[in-house]
């Protein structure tokens, strides 16, 4: 598999070097290189056909953050994804709300590039190693055993991690479907504006929730703390949800 993708960094000798990386890998194909925001969204409206951008964050006109907000809300970007490359780790924890697939900092090595392609290529190679999100995103494949299962969207209350597997938890079921990944590659892969981590083992349905606290929500008859690490993001879901 070949991603069609650009490079978005203001500082000319980052771009250099991400470009490098980009000739040094056979499953990346270079679309176009932009030292701004503001050109790469050009590109983007030009070339529906983009999949993967590697984007710096601190950029004049407009931010990197920004222009993945736009691309998360837009229909027609749907299956175009970001893997941010920025000298600052401070934007970490919102690149989850714009559902990056990956968070570089400088200076990064090959290495560490190359592990953020493949997270890319799994996303976007839908294997049956891991769940599966069709386009419209209204459900999911998973993996039980020896079938594929579909599940729609609307039915998950919630999901946890049990190490190597994760657990699917759905309205007025009985049974649990298990699956065999890890909670990040499917959090990766569920539409960030229904589903949410407030756990390190748990990723929660925003439509299932019938109360919460400061610290906690209830689904069902389940309360799930929310962690430190995720707490910014529950605030910026409460602040919508009263």
């Amino acid at each position: 598999m070949i991603l069609n993708c650009i490079a978005v960094d203001d500082e000319p000798i980052a771009l250099d070097i991400i470009t490098q990386y980009i000739a040094m890998t056979p499953s990346l194909q270079l679309a176009a290189k932009c030292n701004s925001a503001v050109e790469a969204m050009k590109v983007l409206h030009s070339q529906p056909d983009i999949q993967l951008i590697f984007l710096d964050i601190r950029m004049a006109d407009l931010s990197g953050m920004d222009m993945a907000k736009i691309i998360a809300q837009s229909e027609q970007r749907r299956n175009t994804r970001v893997i941010f490359t920025t000298a600052f780790d401070k934007y970490a924890l919102e690149s989850y709300k714009v559902a990056a697939l990956d968070y570089l900092v400088k200076p990064f090595s090959y290495t560490d590039f190359s592990r953020a392609v493949t997270k890319a290529l799994e996303y976007f190679g839908m294997g049956l190693a891991a769940p599966v999100v069709v386009s419209e995103k209204q459900h999911i494949y998973f993996k039980v055993e020896y079938q594929l299962v579909k599940v729609l969207l609307d039915d998950i209350l919630y999901i946890e991690g049990l190490k190597d597997y994760v657990k699917v938890y759905l309205d007025n079921e009985d049974k649990q479907l298990m699956t065999l990944t890890s909670l990040k590659a499917l959090e990766d892969k569920l539409p960030p504006a229904r589903f949410l981590r407030l756990h390190r083992s748990y990723i929660i349905n925003l439509d299932k929730v019938r109360a919460t606290t400061k610290t906690s929500v209830q689904i069902h008859q389940l309360t799930i703390p929310i962690t430190e690490q995720y707490k910014v993001v529950f605030q910026d879901f409460l602040s919508k949800w009263v």
